[in-house]
């Protein structure tokens, strides 16, 4: 797959794109995305400064006004964009990628955000039309840094960023510090009682380093400190080994729970007293629950506090409690170039994703790992007021059902798989719902299946729900066999 996917443009560095890439990207940018003001933050990824600077050069020469919210998450810079009323942004991430990936995400007024539909189509064809290139000096520094070790690459990138800050090449900070205070005291503010909770919290040597020991002061704090290689394990929650460790500490040490945010930390992810991982989509009741008890004004139109977003991937005992508690789901396809817009469009409250991302109306429609987490632990507190461990709240949802997880299969001809898949689909009882808005979503009396191609990696992705264990295994046996004779690969989402 190329840099530009349906959500962010992303990939290898050195491999799928290069700073002159990244510079195009900057002069095409304000051509599709329109606006004079810009903000730009940054990951601590290797290569994030000189992405940086490469694309700061680009929106200077575009003729905008740049600031800098400096190393970041990828949430901060979704507040600050609408706080503050900037008319377009970049993250540079590639959230939870390997550590030789890099990649933007862009938003635009409001922190909307711009995906391959809706203007990252054009600024692929601006830069593919582009004849404009970095200076040779520029160029020829970083001319080798897709074959270099990530030591090599991060004393290059060191070079690069000293020349450039001497240079007055780069915007001034974005009041850096008091933008810190203010994000961080309205996370605060919005925090739950947890004096009586013991937790880890796993940064993962990402983002979320920031700002864990000042949101949680009591917590077990896991590779706090930044960096770019990732020492400790992979910045994807979603792999087992990256769950390894905080399962590890939080058994040993007799904890509630332990949380791990991704590289970029617009994810969060839980693990129970147990160490056992908590399917991220079983969480989205207990974050409604929990946000509506934050509300304190009524609404314009009381429905629109009780709408909450889903993805079509979500589990049927999740979306069956957030009826039974008073919510009315609705099911988008997945990604937050998709969930953002439906989310603000119907008035919902909240919402999340299997893949960890929880959307809240509160912070402009976007995706927060730290308000997420802030809200979960919340509402595992309260439970364990009332004398209930945390796999004790979430039973009436899990052991509803039986359920597969993603399975990912890479082959070829997706369409001719997906076609099998609906051929055998017909022979697992009579359809009672469908849905065609991501994939199919086909539902039945005992279970229901999901079968979609991702949009930022080359799979096709499988999902399997059933009342049964004996039911689930045979369904994903049958189904499986119709995608490809090979052993499917790792979930990664």
């Amino acid at each position: 797959m190329g840099f530009f996917k349906a959500y962010d443009m992303r990939g290898t560095f050195g491999v799928d794109f290069d700073l002159d890439t990244v510079y195009k990207v900057g002069l095409a940018l304000p051509k599709v995305v329109k606006g004079k003001r810009w903000l730009v933050g940054r990951d601590c990824r290797t290569t994030s400064d000189a992405v940086y600077d490469a694309l700061v050069k680009g929106l200077y020469e575009a003729g905008v006004e740049v600031s800098d919210l400096g190393r970041c998450t990828t949430p901060m810079v979704y507040y600050f964009t609408a706080a503050d009323g900037f008319d377009g942004s970049v993250m540079i991430t590639a959230s939870h990628n390997p550590p030789t990936d890099n990649g933007l995400k862009v938003s635009k007024a409001t922190a909307l955000p711009v995906g391959y539909a809706n203007g990252l189509n054009e600024v692929e064809k601006l830069v593919n039309a582009s004849t404009a290139s970095l200076d040779e000096e520029f160029k020829s520094r970083y001319a080798d840094t897709g074959e270099m070790t990530i030591g090599a690459m991060t004393a290059k990138v060191g070079a690069m960023t000293a020349r450039l800050q001497n240079g007055n090449t780069r915007p001034p900070a974005y009041s850096q510090s008091i933008a810190w205070e203010r994000y961080v005291a309205w996370h605060v503010q919005r925090c739950a009682d947890l004096s009586n909770l013991k937790f880890a919290v796993d940064c993962s040597n990402g983002m979320s380093g920031i700002f864990a020991e000042d949101v949680f002061p009591n917590a077990v704090l896991l590779n706090d400190e930044q960096d770019g290689k990732f020492p400790a394990h992979s910045p994807n929650p979603l792999k087992a080994e990256a769950r390894e460790q905080i399962a590890k500490v939080v058994r040993e040490k007799g904890l509630d729970c332990g949380v791990v945010f991704d590289g970029d930390a617009d994810r969060a992810m839980f693990v129970d007293e147990r160490g056992e991982f908590v399917q991220p989509d079983y969480l989205i009741p207990i974050v409604a629950r929990a946000t509506r008890a934050t509300q304190t004004l009524k609404p314009s139109n009381p429905q629109a506090l009780l709408r909450i977003i889903h993805d079509v991937r979500t589990s049927r005992g999740a979306i069956e409690t957030l009826r039974e508690d008073g919510f009315e789901p609705e099911m988008v396809p997945v990604g937050h170039a998709f969930a953002k817009p439906i989310l603000r469009k119907i008035g919902a409250l909240c919402g999340g994703e299997l893949a960890g991302h929880y959307y809240f109306s509160e912070f402009f429609g976007c995706d927060s790992g730290l308000l997420a987490a802030t809200r979960i632990l919340g509402e595992i507190a309260k439970a364990k007021q009332a004398g209930k461990t945390f796999s004790e709240m979430m039973k009436p949802i899990v052991s509803r059902y039986a359920n597969s997880g993603e399975i990912n299969f890479k082959v070829e001809d997706k369409e001719a798989a997906i076609e099998r898949v609906l051929a055998v689909a017909k022979m697992l009882g009579e359809e009672t719902g469908r849905s065609e808005i991501d994939g199919y979503r086909l539902e039945y009396r005992d279970g229901w299946i999901s079968v979609r191609k991702s949009n930022t990696e080359p799979y096709l992705r499988l999902l399997v729900e059933c009342r049964t264990k004996e039911m689930l295994d045979n369904w994903v046996g049958r189904l499986s066999d119709a995608i490809a004779p090979h052993n499917p690969q790792s979930a990664s989402i």
